[in-house]
């Protein structure tokens, strides 16, 4: 191997050990308050204690349910459990790596002979 191959793979190891670990251990840190555009589609209106659109006139009381709402990753949680999120981070850490690397494989320019 030459030394600019083992370079290039320390780079993508590496690169790769930080995003699971910031996608499996810092996403615990994540506020789990709503994001700016929740706040803002309920901005005008009454809410219940689990935080539903009850009363008022805002942009969240149209709104449906979300077509992948029942997926696996739904909510930043495997399966929707509590507590599952590092879990979902780096599941999607890795789903997006083999991905990416797919298209990078099949899209990659081959040098001839």
């Amino acid at each position: 191997m030459s030394a600019r191959t083992v370079l290039t793979s320390r780079f993508f190891l590496g690169f790769l050990l930080v995003a699971l670990v910031v996608a499996g251990g810092l996403s615990f840190f994540a506020s789990p308050s709503p994001d700016g555009l929740d706040s803002v589609t309920l901005s005008g209106c009454t809410l219940s204690e689990d935080g539903e659109p009850v009363g008022g006139t805002c942009i969240a009381q149209n709104a449906g349910e979300h077509g992948l709402a029942g997926s696996p990753l739904a909510d930043y949680a495997v399966g929707g459990a509590d507590g599952s999120v590092g879990l979902a981070g780096i599941l999607g850490v890795l789903v997006t790596l083999v991905v990416a690397g797919g298209l990078f494989w099949v899209l990659r320019t081959r040098s001839r002979p």
